[in-house]
Protein backbone atom coordinates (compact mmCIF):
# COMPACT_ATOMS: atom_id res chain seq x y z
CA UNK A 1 0.00 0.00 0.00
CA UNK A 2 1.24 3.59 -0.46
CA UNK A 3 -0.07 5.69 2.42
CA UNK A 4 0.42 9.95 1.15
CA UNK A 5 1.00 12.84 3.59
CA UNK A 6 -0.03 15.72 1.92
CA UNK A 7 3.58 16.99 0.44
CA UNK A 8 4.87 13.19 0.08
CA UNK A 9 5.68 12.86 -4.18
CA UNK A 10 4.88 9.22 -4.07
CA UNK A 11 1.47 8.38 -5.55
CA UNK A 12 0.12 4.84 -6.53
CA UNK A 13 -2.54 3.31 -8.80
CA UNK A 14 -4.27 1.03 -6.74
CA UNK A 15 -5.93 2.97 -3.56
CA UNK A 16 -5.72 2.05 -0.10
CA UNK A 17 -8.81 0.40 0.12
CA UNK A 18 -8.85 -1.71 -2.57
CA UNK A 19 -5.29 -3.25 -0.96
CA UNK A 20 -7.31 -3.87 2.16
CA UNK A 21 -9.97 -4.99 0.98
CA UNK A 22 -7.66 -7.93 -0.98
CA UNK A 23 -5.88 -8.16 2.32
CA UNK A 24 -9.31 -9.87 3.78
CA UNK A 25 -9.79 -12.27 1.06
CA UNK A 26 -10.50 -15.66 1.80
CA UNK A 27 -8.03 -16.49 -1.36
CA UNK A 28 -4.70 -17.47 0.72
CA UNK A 29 -2.42 -16.60 -1.75
CA UNK A 30 -4.28 -13.10 -2.89
CA UNK A 31 -4.42 -12.72 1.25
CA UNK A 32 -1.35 -13.43 1.25
CA UNK A 33 0.59 -10.63 -1.20
CA UNK A 34 -2.02 -7.93 -0.43
CA UNK A 35 -0.07 -8.08 3.39
CA UNK A 36 3.20 -8.05 2.18
CA UNK A 37 2.18 -5.30 -0.28
CA UNK A 38 0.69 -3.27 3.06
CA UNK A 39 4.17 -4.11 4.65
CA UNK A 40 6.14 -1.88 1.82
CA UNK A 41 4.43 1.49 3.44
CA UNK A 42 6.32 2.26 5.82
CA UNK A 43 10.14 2.16 3.67
CA UNK A 44 8.04 3.88 0.73
CA UNK A 45 6.32 6.63 3.32
CA UNK A 46 10.55 7.03 4.56
CA UNK A 47 11.85 7.61 1.19
CA UNK A 48 8.85 10.11 -0.03
CA UNK A 49 9.60 12.39 3.18
CA UNK A 50 12.95 12.53 2.30
CA UNK A 51 12.61 13.36 -1.16
CA UNK A 52 9.36 16.01 -0.19
CA UNK A 53 12.16 17.54 2.35
CA UNK A 54 14.50 18.45 -0.27
CA UNK A 55 12.34 19.66 -2.69
CA UNK A 56 12.47 20.11 -6.60
CA UNK A 57 15.78 21.71 -6.57
CA UNK A 58 17.32 18.66 -5.29
CA UNK A 59 15.65 16.25 -7.90
CA UNK A 60 16.60 18.62 -10.55
CA UNK A 61 20.24 18.42 -9.86
CA UNK A 62 19.98 14.72 -9.05
CA UNK A 63 18.37 12.83 -11.54
CA UNK A 64 20.14 11.69 -15.04
CA UNK A 65 19.09 14.56 -17.68
CA UNK A 66 19.08 13.86 -21.83
CA UNK A 67 22.25 14.48 -23.06
CA UNK A 68 20.59 16.39 -25.73
CA UNK A 69 17.99 19.37 -25.04
CA UNK A 70 14.82 17.46 -26.66
CA UNK A 71 16.09 13.85 -26.82
CA UNK A 72 14.09 10.71 -25.30
CA UNK A 73 16.05 8.96 -22.59
CA UNK A 74 14.89 5.93 -21.13
CA UNK A 75 16.18 3.52 -18.27
CA UNK A 76 14.77 0.30 -17.40
CA UNK A 77 16.36 -1.66 -14.37
CA UNK A 78 14.85 -5.19 -13.24
CA UNK A 79 14.39 -5.34 -9.39
CA UNK A 80 14.21 -9.74 -9.72
CA UNK A 81 11.19 -9.15 -7.29
CA UNK A 82 13.53 -7.64 -4.31
CA UNK A 83 10.99 -6.90 -1.07
CA UNK A 84 10.17 -4.62 0.03
CA UNK A 85 9.76 -3.03 -3.48
CA UNK A 86 11.17 0.10 -2.72
CA UNK A 87 14.34 -0.98 -1.33
CA UNK A 88 17.19 -0.76 -3.23
CA UNK A 89 16.26 1.34 -6.12
CA UNK A 90 16.73 1.09 -9.27
CA UNK A 91 17.93 -2.56 -9.46
CA UNK A 92 19.87 -3.98 -12.38
CA UNK A 93 19.74 -1.89 -15.61
CA UNK A 94 17.93 -4.07 -18.48
CA UNK A 95 17.34 -2.01 -21.23
CA UNK A 96 18.93 1.61 -22.03
CA UNK A 97 18.03 4.45 -24.84
CA UNK A 98 18.42 2.47 -28.11
CA UNK A 99 18.67 -0.47 -27.06
CA UNK A 100 17.03 -3.72 -28.62
CA UNK A 101 14.00 -5.16 -26.83
CA UNK A 102 14.75 -7.55 -23.86
CA UNK A 103 11.68 -10.37 -24.61
CA UNK A 104 10.64 -9.58 -21.32
CA UNK A 105 7.42 -8.33 -21.93
CA UNK A 106 7.31 -5.88 -18.43
CA UNK A 107 10.98 -4.30 -19.40
CA UNK A 108 9.78 -3.98 -23.05
CA UNK A 109 6.32 -2.56 -21.98
CA UNK A 110 8.15 0.03 -19.83
CA UNK A 111 10.22 1.29 -21.75
CA UNK A 112 7.82 1.49 -24.90
CA UNK A 113 5.12 3.49 -22.83
CA UNK A 114 7.57 5.52 -21.29
CA UNK A 115 8.15 6.89 -24.63
CA UNK A 116 4.99 7.02 -25.70
CA UNK A 117 4.00 9.12 -22.62
CA UNK A 118 7.35 11.31 -23.14
CA UNK A 119 6.23 11.60 -27.15
CA UNK A 120 2.61 12.92 -26.09
CA UNK A 121 4.14 15.27 -23.16
CA UNK A 122 6.59 17.05 -26.55
CA UNK A 123 4.96 17.05 -29.66
CA UNK A 124 1.58 18.04 -28.12
CA UNK A 125 2.41 19.94 -25.14
CA UNK A 126 6.14 20.97 -26.12
CA UNK A 127 7.31 19.54 -22.28
CA UNK A 128 11.07 18.40 -22.51
CA UNK A 129 10.17 15.04 -20.57
CA UNK A 130 8.73 15.01 -17.03
CA UNK A 131 9.90 17.77 -15.55
CA UNK A 132 10.38 20.01 -18.41
CA UNK A 133 14.00 20.10 -18.50
CA UNK A 134 15.31 16.94 -20.13
CA UNK A 135 14.83 13.84 -17.12
CA UNK A 136 15.53 10.48 -17.66
CA UNK A 137 12.63 8.38 -17.47
CA UNK A 138 13.57 5.53 -15.31
CA UNK A 139 11.44 2.61 -14.30
CA UNK A 140 12.28 -0.46 -12.20
CA UNK A 141 9.99 -3.56 -13.03
CA UNK A 142 9.19 -7.07 -11.24
CA UNK A 143 9.27 -5.41 -8.02
CA UNK A 144 8.09 -7.14 -4.74
CA UNK A 145 6.67 -10.91 -4.89
CA UNK A 146 3.23 -10.43 -6.03
CA UNK A 147 2.87 -6.69 -5.63
CA UNK A 148 -0.13 -4.98 -6.64
CA UNK A 149 0.81 -2.09 -7.57
CA UNK A 150 2.99 0.69 -9.80
CA UNK A 151 4.09 4.25 -8.50
CA UNK A 152 6.00 7.55 -9.09
CA UNK A 153 8.43 7.84 -6.22
CA UNK A 154 9.45 11.56 -7.05
CA UNK A 155 12.39 10.35 -9.06
CA UNK A 156 11.37 7.46 -10.99
CA UNK A 157 8.61 4.40 -11.74
CA UNK A 158 7.78 1.46 -9.46
CA UNK A 159 5.92 -1.55 -11.13
CA UNK A 160 4.61 -4.70 -9.47
CA UNK A 161 4.19 -8.26 -11.31
CA UNK A 162 0.56 -8.25 -9.70
CA UNK A 163 -0.94 -11.21 -7.46
CA UNK A 164 -1.93 -13.25 -11.04
CA UNK A 165 -5.05 -13.77 -9.52
CA UNK A 166 -7.07 -10.29 -9.32
CA UNK A 167 -4.02 -8.44 -11.28
CA UNK A 168 -1.39 -8.63 -13.90
CA UNK A 169 1.54 -7.09 -14.44
CA UNK A 170 1.40 -3.36 -14.08
CA UNK A 171 3.51 -2.75 -17.33
CA UNK A 172 0.93 -3.98 -19.30
CA UNK A 173 -1.51 -0.47 -19.28
CA UNK A 174 -0.46 2.48 -21.51
CA UNK A 175 -2.73 4.90 -19.74
CA UNK A 176 -1.56 3.55 -16.20
CA UNK A 177 1.93 4.13 -17.48
CA UNK A 178 1.09 7.74 -18.55
CA UNK A 179 -0.89 8.26 -15.29
CA UNK A 180 2.00 7.79 -13.14
CA UNK A 181 4.68 9.81 -15.17
CA UNK A 182 1.95 12.72 -15.41
CA UNK A 183 1.88 12.63 -11.49
CA UNK A 184 5.47 13.71 -11.90
CA UNK A 185 4.62 16.71 -14.48
CA UNK A 186 2.08 17.40 -11.40
CA UNK A 187 5.64 17.83 -9.21
CA UNK A 188 7.15 20.20 -11.38
CA UNK A 189 4.49 22.20 -11.88
CA UNK A 190 1.14 23.24 -9.48
CA UNK A 191 2.96 20.31 -6.86
CA UNK A 192 -0.73 19.59 -5.54
CA UNK A 193 -0.82 18.57 -2.17
CA UNK A 194 -1.69 14.65 -2.10
CA UNK A 195 -4.86 14.72 0.74
CA UNK A 196 -8.51 15.72 -0.12
CA UNK A 197 -9.74 17.53 -2.65
CA UNK A 198 -6.20 19.21 -4.03
CA UNK A 199 -5.04 15.35 -4.17
CA UNK A 200 -7.81 14.08 -6.03
CA UNK A 201 -7.21 16.78 -7.86
CA UNK A 202 -4.23 15.52 -8.38
CA UNK A 203 -5.24 11.99 -9.21
CA UNK A 204 -7.69 13.41 -11.35
CA UNK A 205 -5.19 15.00 -13.91
CA UNK A 206 -2.96 11.93 -14.10
CA UNK A 207 -6.22 9.92 -14.83
CA UNK A 208 -6.81 13.00 -17.47
CA UNK A 209 -3.33 12.60 -19.26
CA UNK A 210 -2.96 9.62 -18.85
CA UNK A 211 -5.89 8.47 -21.23
CA UNK A 212 -5.35 10.96 -23.24
CA UNK A 213 -1.74 9.38 -24.22
CA UNK A 214 -3.27 6.10 -24.75
CA UNK A 215 -5.85 8.00 -27.42
CA UNK A 216 -2.78 10.20 -28.85
CA UNK A 217 -1.13 7.01 -29.12
CA UNK A 218 -3.87 5.13 -30.81
CA UNK A 219 -5.57 8.22 -32.90
CA UNK A 220 -8.89 7.83 -30.55
CA UNK A 221 -11.57 9.73 -31.15
CA UNK A 222 -13.20 11.00 -27.81
CA UNK A 223 -16.35 9.19 -28.81
CA UNK A 224 -14.42 6.21 -29.55
CA UNK A 225 -12.91 5.62 -26.10
CA UNK A 226 -14.21 3.53 -23.30
CA UNK A 227 -12.48 6.28 -20.56
CA UNK A 228 -11.25 3.06 -18.92
CA UNK A 229 -8.40 3.25 -16.46
CA UNK A 230 -6.43 0.07 -16.41
CA UNK A 231 -8.43 -2.54 -17.92
CA UNK A 232 -5.11 -4.38 -18.92
CA UNK A 233 -4.39 -4.60 -15.33
CA UNK A 234 -7.08 -6.78 -14.18
CA UNK A 235 -7.69 -10.95 -14.50
CA UNK A 236 -10.59 -10.74 -16.74
CA UNK A 237 -14.13 -11.65 -14.42
CA UNK A 238 -17.44 -10.34 -15.69
CA UNK A 239 -17.47 -8.16 -12.64
CA UNK A 240 -14.74 -6.08 -13.17
CA UNK A 241 -13.90 -3.68 -15.98
CA UNK A 242 -11.48 -1.60 -15.17
CA UNK A 243 -9.68 0.32 -12.10
CA UNK A 244 -11.84 3.30 -12.77
CA UNK A 245 -14.58 3.96 -15.30
CA UNK A 246 -14.09 8.03 -16.20
CA UNK A 247 -17.37 8.24 -18.21
CA UNK A 248 -19.18 6.89 -15.70
CA UNK A 249 -17.62 6.49 -12.11
CA UNK A 250 -18.89 4.30 -9.97
CA UNK A 251 -19.00 1.40 -12.75
CA UNK A 252 -15.34 0.01 -13.22
CA UNK A 253 -16.30 -3.20 -11.03
CA UNK A 254 -19.10 -4.25 -9.30
CA UNK A 255 -20.14 -6.78 -6.16
CA UNK A 256 -16.48 -8.14 -7.33
CA UNK A 257 -15.59 -11.35 -4.95
CA UNK A 258 -11.94 -9.71 -4.96
CA UNK A 259 -12.64 -5.93 -5.04
CA UNK A 260 -16.05 -5.47 -3.73
CA UNK A 261 -17.62 -2.73 -5.58
CA UNK A 262 -16.69 0.65 -7.17
CA UNK A 263 -16.78 3.63 -4.57
CA UNK A 264 -16.37 6.38 -6.89
CA UNK A 265 -19.25 8.82 -7.00
CA UNK A 266 -20.27 11.14 -10.47
CA UNK A 267 -21.73 14.36 -8.64
CA UNK A 268 -20.27 16.63 -6.05
CA UNK A 269 -22.94 16.24 -3.65
CA UNK A 270 -21.99 12.62 -3.31
CA UNK A 271 -18.41 12.95 -2.66
CA UNK A 272 -16.48 11.51 -0.22
CA UNK A 273 -16.25 13.33 2.98
CA UNK A 274 -14.00 10.78 5.38
CA UNK A 275 -10.39 9.97 6.05
CA UNK A 276 -10.04 7.07 4.38
CA UNK A 277 -7.76 7.43 0.88
CA UNK A 278 -5.98 10.48 2.46
CA UNK A 279 -9.73 12.03 2.54
CA UNK A 280 -10.73 10.56 -0.67
CA UNK A 281 -7.88 11.35 -3.23
CA UNK A 282 -9.03 7.92 -5.67
CA UNK A 283 -12.54 8.25 -4.51
CA UNK A 284 -13.62 11.69 -5.37
CA UNK A 285 -10.91 12.19 -8.83
CA UNK A 286 -14.01 10.62 -10.39
CA UNK A 287 -16.54 13.45 -10.41
CA UNK A 288 -14.06 15.96 -12.25
CA UNK A 289 -13.18 12.75 -14.63
CA UNK A 290 -16.37 12.35 -15.35
CA UNK A 291 -17.01 16.34 -16.23
CA UNK A 292 -13.52 15.74 -18.13
CA UNK A 293 -14.74 13.01 -20.44
CA UNK A 294 -18.24 14.68 -20.77
CA UNK A 295 -16.40 17.85 -22.29
CA UNK A 296 -14.19 15.81 -24.18
CA UNK A 297 -17.50 13.65 -26.29
CA UNK A 298 -19.83 16.95 -26.27
CA UNK A 299 -16.61 18.93 -27.69
CA UNK A 300 -16.20 16.11 -30.36
CA UNK A 301 -12.84 15.31 -32.80
CA UNK A 302 -9.94 14.26 -30.51
CA UNK A 303 -9.91 15.30 -26.97
CA UNK A 304 -5.82 16.31 -26.56
CA UNK A 305 -6.52 19.13 -29.17
CA UNK A 306 -9.85 20.44 -27.99
CA UNK A 307 -10.51 20.61 -24.21
CA UNK A 308 -7.29 18.56 -23.31
CA UNK A 309 -5.01 22.19 -23.27
CA UNK A 310 -7.70 23.54 -21.34
CA UNK A 311 -6.98 21.02 -18.53
CA UNK A 312 -3.29 21.24 -19.31
CA UNK A 313 -2.95 25.10 -18.94
CA UNK A 314 -5.25 24.85 -15.68
CA UNK A 315 -3.16 21.98 -13.83
CA UNK A 316 -0.11 24.57 -14.34
CA UNK A 317 -2.03 27.28 -12.65
CA UNK A 318 -3.36 25.64 -10.11
CA UNK A 319 -2.25 26.26 -6.16
CA UNK A 320 -0.68 22.79 -3.61
CA UNK A 321 -3.56 23.67 -1.74
CA UNK A 322 -6.49 23.83 -4.33
CA UNK A 323 -9.77 22.97 -4.19
CA UNK A 324 -12.49 21.48 -6.88
CA UNK A 325 -14.30 24.95 -6.92
CA UNK A 326 -11.18 26.54 -7.60
CA UNK A 327 -10.22 23.96 -10.16
CA UNK A 328 -13.83 24.65 -12.01
CA UNK A 329 -13.60 28.31 -11.79
CA UNK A 330 -9.84 28.10 -13.97
CA UNK A 331 -11.38 25.91 -16.39
CA UNK A 332 -14.65 27.81 -16.56
CA UNK A 333 -12.21 30.93 -16.98
CA UNK A 334 -9.20 29.58 -19.42
CA UNK A 335 -12.52 28.32 -21.60
CA UNK A 336 -13.34 31.85 -21.82
CA UNK A 337 -10.69 33.12 -22.98
CA UNK A 338 -8.68 30.25 -24.88
CA UNK A 339 -11.38 28.03 -26.34
CA UNK A 340 -14.02 28.31 -28.85
CA UNK A 341 -17.58 28.74 -28.20
CA UNK A 342 -18.62 24.97 -28.77
CA UNK A 343 -15.20 23.59 -26.55
CA UNK A 344 -15.93 26.42 -24.09
CA UNK A 345 -20.26 25.36 -23.75
CA UNK A 346 -18.86 21.88 -23.36
CA UNK A 347 -16.58 22.57 -20.81
CA UNK A 348 -19.67 24.86 -18.91
CA UNK A 349 -22.19 21.49 -19.42
CA UNK A 350 -19.82 19.51 -18.16
CA UNK A 351 -19.21 21.11 -14.92
CA UNK A 352 -22.68 21.26 -14.21
CA UNK A 353 -23.88 17.82 -15.29
CA UNK A 354 -20.94 17.45 -11.69
CA UNK A 355 -22.24 20.15 -9.73
CA UNK A 356 -19.63 22.09 -10.01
Amino acid sequence: MCIAHSRDPVQCIIPPFMLERLAESRNASVRKAALRNLQVSAEVRTQRALLANFGAGYLRNTLPRSAGATKLERRVYDQGGRNPPASRLPGTLRRAEGQAATGDAAVDEAYRFAGNTWTFWRKVHGRNSIDDAGMTLVASVHAGVGYDNAFWNGMQMVYGDGDGVVFQRFTRSLDVVAHELTHGVVQYTSTLDYQGESGALNEHFADVFGVLVRQYTRRETAAASDWLIGRELLVAAPTRRAIRNMKEPGTAYANDAFLGSDPQPAHYRNRYKGSDDNGGVHINSGILNRAFALAAIDAGGSAWRTVGPIWYQVMQNLLPSSAFADCAAQLRSVARTQADGKHRLAVERALRTVGL
